[in-house]
């Protein structure tokens, strides 16, 4: 990580699209931990270093009518972002304390990946050859079991078996799975702060007002706070911990802490409640929270490993703000999903569309995340299309291309985006579809899941070739900008859709369906730079003279080795989008200023050499470094002055992957075997 990159937030706890905790300033003691939302989800760090109380995390909380916090902030001399964990450092009283915030979200891990837990491992060290006395104190609020602070909620402790001490909050009611929605957060379940019994640490249930006494005396209340049930917003409920180092020299001393959500049930599939991946077993929460104390050391060697790793290979392959850029992403991409399994335990990892519209399952939003997916365990991207082929199938779906989404985050019981024509996006979902097929099949070097949906690939390829040269006008994934027709980007979607198809058939031994298709391919590639070709670049629109627009879809026609489309249609494009710059980076086309993050990254491997791809990503850089908007990655800015335009913490950010994929696909990973020759 380069020294000075700032991000706009720090991911702090990653595990799901609900338990999702951020820090949103430059010091994590300069402000309230926030839900991804912008709700505050409060979580107070304090150290007492010789008998002196200092803040390393939480602020000033103006909503608050007690005096708060009032013990000086430890200074904050690094925070580093690595692609599983944030890790931040302080130094001060004379030691130097290291607080490591690490969700293990290893995609080649189900287990692992699933789990709702998260690390917060507080290090400290003496930094002037004298030995310290240190305590560490902890805490969470209510906040992160509730939607709104008039909610009700109750606590509770109990032990694991080994003498872990487990506090847990949650509201009274337990409307599981009741309230769907974009800007929302969960209202059931418990969040749970773990205390692992090595630490022989002291716990209470308290109220807000627990912090101030703690930094007068020192010291927790002996007797919890019974006064439940009662609202959140009502002498705010905390569970605490404090942690005894004892006396701190030159060795470090480290203690670590589990944050943990039970959600019992995770999301309604088709009128099905289906609990969590973890649970499909019948493992209890008691024995989740137990496994994962008990490897704590071992996930944690790999957790080091594995950012070290991806950083090194990110370096490698784009440079060191690439690398910064992709550890930015990584948890935000998966945490943006929730893995379950349905009743025949096929994989199922629904995407939430945060700060959008809460969709569920989104074809177009799924498409940009997949290099990352697909680049640790495609099947993760099966689970992404099951549940849109399941839907598409029933009755329930009336048009003969392929849906939207399946329902709104938590419930995926049909299309919310509305059935309505005008609402729909043909041409998009339908590429979508076959291109995720063809790049997942292709990654596992076998085509029997598209085998399974051959009908409906058919189906929406036929589609494409009706509909997809000049498409009509309608929506595309960028849906913010508006209907527009005769789509050129839009149209090389549907080009490499069919494309797509061909690729399945020939892998399915459909050899002269496959020829078929990718001769009308290539014929129709051959009609778009015809139609499209604007002087030194290519337009928005067939129709609209004086255009142009980022041509992200053509990022295909490499990865899948079709080369349909003439190789300088790329080199033009790509020295067009270095003219077209601006300091945060070239716009999405010609009608606004802003760009997405993802497309400008997939703009940018279309340049056939790493200085000009630096170029393109630098700007998106710049922006993460310097935007005064804070809130988690965005993939929708200003490209003038930096303002985010809308959406945070989507799974979109997966796509910035692509460079990594592609370097990948260089080396023959998903070579095919023989050409088709048209």
């Amino acid at each position: 990580m380069i020294k000075d990159f700032r991000p706009p937030a720090v991911p702090l706890v990653t595990v799901d699209p609900y338990f999702n905790i951020w820090s949103n300033v430059n010091n994590l003691h300069g402000a309230e931990t926030i839900h991804w939302t912008g709700a505050t989800n409060s979580m107070i760090g304090l150290v007492v270093i010789d008998g002196k109380v200092w803040r390393f995390m939480g602020g000033y909380d103006r909503r608050s009518d007690f005096k708060s916090l009032d013990a000086p902030a430890l200074p904050q001399v690094d925070v580093r972002v690595e692609p599983l964990s944030s890790i931040y450092t302080f130094e001060g009283g004379g030691i130097t304390l290291t607080v490591n915030f690490t969700t293990p979200l290893f995609l080649d891990d189900l287990d692992i990946l699933a789990r709702p837990a998260s690390y917060v491992t507080i290090s400290a060290v003496a930094n002037d050859g004298r030995a310290h006395n240190v305590q560490v104190y902890y805490d969470f609020s209510a906040e992160l079991c509730v939607d709104v602070p008039l909610q009700e909620v109750i606590a509770a402790r109990h032990r694991l078996s080994d003498g872990t001490q487990v506090l847990q909050m949650g509201t009274e009611k337990q409307e599981i799975l009741k309230r769907t929605g974009d800007n929302i957060r969960i209202d059931w379940g418990y969040a749970s702060l773990v205390v692992p019994v090595a630490n022989k640490a002291l716990t209470a249930i308290g109220s807000v007002h627990m912090r101030d006494q703690f930094i007068e005396t020192k010291r927790l209340p002996k007797i919890d706070d019974n006064n439940f049930p009662r609202a959140a917003e009502d002498n705010l409920p905390i569970v605490a911990t404090v942690i005894d180092y004892g006396f701190v020299a030159e060795e470090e001393v480290s203690k670590f802490l589990v944050l943990a959500y039970d959600d019992i049930l995770s999301v309604e599939y088709f009128h099905q409640k289906l609990p969590g991946y973890w649970a499909r077993n019948g493992q209890s929460f008691d024995e989740l929270l137990q496994a994962s104390i008990n490897e704590y050391d071992e996930i944690m060697g790999r957790v080091k490993r594995y950012n070290e790793q991806l950083r090194e290979d990110a370096i490698t392959s784009g440079g060191e703000k690439y690398a910064d850029i992709v550890a930015l992403a990584y948890r935000q991409a998966i945490a943006a999903h929730k893995l379950v399994v349905d009743e025949n335990d096929d994989l199922l990892f629904f995407s939430k569309e945060n700060f959008s519209n809460g969709c569920m399952a989104t074809v177009d939003v799924s498409y940009p995340s997949i290099p990352l997916f697909l680049l640790e365990n495609p099947e993760l991207v099966k689970g992404m299309l099951r549940p849109v082929f399941r839907y598409a199938a029933s009755e329930a779906w009336p048009h003969e291309f392929a849906p939207h989404d399946v329902g709104r985050y938590p419930v995926a019981n049909g299309q919310v985006y509305g059935l309505a024509m005008e609402r729909q996006m043909p041409i998009e979902e339908c590429g979508n579809m076959l291109i995720m097929m063809a790049a997942v099949c292709l990654a596992e070097g076998k085509a029997d899941f598209a085998e399974e949906h051959w009908q409906l690939l058919t189906q929406w390829a036929d589609y494409l070739r009706q509909n997809g040269m000049d498409p009509g006008n309608q929506l595309c994934t960028d849906d913010f900008g508006g209907h527009l027709a005769h789509n050129t980007n839009l149209s090389i979607k549907a080009i490499i859709g069919i494309a797509s198809y061909s690729i399945l058939a020939d892998m399915l031994g459909k050899k002269e369906d496959s020829r078929i298709y990718l001769t009308e391919a290539k014929a129709m590639a051959i009609q778009w730079e015809r139609m499209a070709q604007e002087d030194d670049h290519y337009k928005l629109a067939f129709n609209e003279s004086d255009s142009w627009s980022l041509k992200y879809n053509l990022v295909w026609d490499t990865l899948f080795d079709l080369n349909i489309f003439d190789p300088q249609i790329r080199k033009k494009e790509v020295a067009y989008y270095l003219k077209k710059r601006n300091q945060y980076g070239t716009p999405l086309d010609n009608r606004k200023t802003y760009t997405k993050a993802d497309w400008l990254v997939w703009a940018a491997i279309l340049a056939d050499n790493q200085e000009d791809f630096e170029k393109m990503i630098t700007p998106l850089w710049d922006f993460l470094h310097e935007t005064a908007t804070r809130v988690p990655f965005t993939d929708w800015y200003y490209t003038i002055d930096g303002r985010v335009a809308g959406f945070r913490n989507r799974s979109v950010v997966g796509g910035v992957f692509i460079k990594l994929l592609a370097d990948r696909v260089k080396t023959g990973e998903w070579q095919r075997g023989e050409k088709i020759e048209s």
